[in-house]
């Protein structure tokens, strides 16, 4: 696993080690940042569910001004943080150990681009979705991975269902504005 392209390029990252992660892999992480490309410049991206903070860290290295990682793990917590060490982008930066609920219900930040990336077959989409539109920006996308079997409404929060993207049995949903 390493970082594309973008000021941390080529660096490879670190994760944790067990059955229970599942790490989004570099056709799909390539496929993700196709499709928003001309989003990220300047940007305040949501890492939810974070795992290794691939994602956010990629929108970093590509011109992100922000990144906020959440993860209810406390040792995704700390691999988030080495690897933004390791990538030079920590300054750019927040890692927030919580849960994804407690996290999306506190007021806050708003974000423009935001990463979902949860435990499969547990329904969490479902929940997690509603959530994040409430802390979206007026212009703002979310892209939320799952597996195929796993259906994402056609409509959450002021957010539309504008594409879906199969890559095998991973599902790449992305949600804008109505």
């Amino acid at each position: 696993m390493r970082v594309i392209t973008g000021s941390a390029r080529g660096r490879k990252l670190f994760t944790q080690e067990g059955k229970q992660v599942r790490p989004t892999t570099d056709r799909v992480k390539e496929a993700i940042f196709s499709i928003i490309q001309f989003d990220i410049e300047g940007r305040t991206v949501l890492d939810l569910f974070a795992g290794s903070g691939q994602l956010g860290i990629e929108a970093l290295s590509r011109g992100a001004a922000f990144a906020v990682f959440v993860d209810s793990s406390k040792e995704a917590v700390e691999v988030v943080k080495k690897n933004l060490i390791h990538t030079d982008l920590a300054q750019n930066a927040r890692v927030i150990n919580k849960d994804y609920n407690t996290f999306l219900l506190d007021k806050g930040e708003t974000f423009d681009i935001a990463f979902l990336d949860p435990p499969y077959s547990k329904g969490i989409p479902e929940k997690a979705l509603p959530l994040v539109a409430g802390r979206m920006s007026e212009h703002g996308i979310i892209l939320c991975e799952h597996p195929d079997e796993e259906a994402m409404p056609p409509e959450v929060g002021g957010f539309t269902k504008n594409k879906d993207y199969r890559y095998g049995n991973t599902v790449i949903t992305v949600f804008r504005r109505a």
